[in-house]
């Protein structure tokens, strides 16, 4: 019984042997650490959200001016955008993909995690470049950001979202980065889980944008007497 107590106040054993890790103290700081990067997140979120909640009411706000001119009225770049919808594929991959990493973290699947991982980080890239490709179809058609107000508010919001989203990139580079050092899974799974949700967090604002973006004037104009603005 004695021996006992003298292991668990300082992690020596008097029969010569010595714990340097007691059992739970490295799993318990690992959880505490996770459960703090989380909360972060969500705080982070938080904020992101309310930027882009500004920003659409800004934009329906304008919407409501005469010399607003609709992007997805006919002849408009958004009257078919399939372009659009077409980025938007390769943002539900990576979310997919990057879920699909999620799991394998959780089953200590260490190439299938990597593999997924990659795949993820790779459509999102795709994402982005195909947004850069929208933009110089706009230009090219003479849609510049100041020559109207719709124009400019396409430019802002799908900026502002691939901004976030390249941040997003940044850290997905830092934890391949752990991958060819050969850190251990458990160490990385926090990272994972993380990045997957902050992923999906995007996903999901992309089609609150992309929906707003592609709507009529009658829609535009039922918002803004729902929420005051006319």
């Amino acid at each position: 019984m004695n021996r006992l107590l003298l292991r668990n106040a300082d992690g020596a054993d008097p029969g010569g042997s010595w714990n340097r890790d007691p059992e739970g103290v490295h799993s318990a700081e690992g959880a505490d650490r996770s459960q703090i990067a989380k909360t972060g997140l969500r705080l982070f979120l938080a904020v992101v959200s309310s930027l882009f909640l500004l920003f659409l009411l800004a934009f329906i706000a304008r919407s409501q001016m005469a010399d607003w001119r609709p992007l997805a009225e006919p002849m408009a770049p958004l009257a078919n955008p399939w372009q659009l919808w077409a980025n938007s594929g390769f943002l539900v991959s990576s979310c997919i993909a990057l879920q699909w990493s999620r799991m394998a973290a959780r089953r200590a699947r260490m190439d299938a995690t990597a593999i997924a991982f990659v795949v993820g980080g790779g459509f999102a890239i795709a994402f982005l470049a195909g947004q850069l490709w929208v933009w110089q179809q706009f230009v090219d058609w003479g849609y510049f950001v100041a020559s109207n107000p719709a124009n400019s508010f396409f430019y802002l919001l799908t900026g502002m979202h691939g901004l976030h989203l390249l941040g997003g990139l940044i850290v997905w580079v830092w934890i391949i980065a752990k991958f060819l050092r050969h850190v251990p899974l458990p160490q990385l799974s926090a990272s994972i889980e993380l990045c997957a949700i902050y992923w999906h967090y995007l996903l999901g604002l992309w089609f609150v944008l992309f929906a707003l973006l592609t709507s009529t004037p009658a829609t535009y104009e039922a918002i803004a007497r729902f929420c005051g603005l006319r």
